[in-house]
């Protein structure tokens, strides 16, 4: 039988890092304009769109505790698998595109060291648009037991901000909390030559969940 404290720990669900630029101010207009409510009709028809943007922010920032799997490669995003494609250099790119309605918070795909964390000026065009290559994103180099792993990060036509949880040096824990990407957007990582992949395109996945990689 699992132990009660552990189930609770599970269902947890918090707001993520890096939320508060966007969420405070929704979530203060919305307590503003349902206390004025009460004593003028003007403000309730504005607490209505106010009160369902805030909720909508929260649902969008929610970050729920997760039980990591097992697996070499697990997936570092919630969404669904846009494309997989062999590289030149023998490694295969997995891209996972998440939509406005998933969790946006992204998990270290394996255990190791963050050797580089860097930032690529961009252009903004949706995220499952071919052209989202040259986006703006965020870099991430992992030193593991397989290698080097390179993920990355790409701000959507909406998603304007990615916030990195962590910096270049630190250890991390598979599953682990890494980073923010802030409205529809997309994750890319890279699995070095000789290791074959597990999903299939259109699959959806489940950061720290879905295993990647294939035995």
């Amino acid at each position: 039988m699992p132990d009660s404290h552990t189930s609770a720990s599970r269902g947890r669900v918090r707001i993520a890092r890096g939320a508060s630029p966007w969420l405070l101010p929704t979530v203060a207009t919305a307590a503003l304009s349902l206390t004025r409510a009460r004593r003028s009709g003007r403000w309730a028809a504005v607490a209505v769109p106010t009160t369902a943007l805030a909720a909508g922010m929260l649902w969008f920032f929610r970050d729920p505790e997760r039980e990591i799997t097992g697996g070499r490669v697990i997936s570092p995003a919630d969404g669904v698998v846009q494309s997989i494609m062999p590289w030149k250099d023998g490694r295969t790119r997995v891209a996972i595109f998440m939509s406005p309605l998933n969790v946006h918070v992204n998990r270290a795909p394996l255990a190791g060291t963050v050797t580089s964390v860097e930032h690529v000026p961009g252009g903004f065009v949706p995220a499952f648009n071919k052209e989202s290559e040259n986006n703006e994103r965020v870099v991430w180099h992992f030193d593991t037991e397989l290698g080097d792993i390179e993920m990355v990060q790409i701000a959507g036509a909406v998603a304007r901000r990615i916030v990195p949880y962590i910096p270049q040096g630190t250890k991390v824990e598979q599953g682990e909390r890494i980073g923010l990407i802030r409205f529809g957007s997309r994750v890319d990582i890279y699995l070095p030559e000789g290791v074959d992949v597990a999903v299939e395109v259109g699959q959806a996945t489940t950061a720290g969940v879905t295993r990647i990689d294939r035995d």
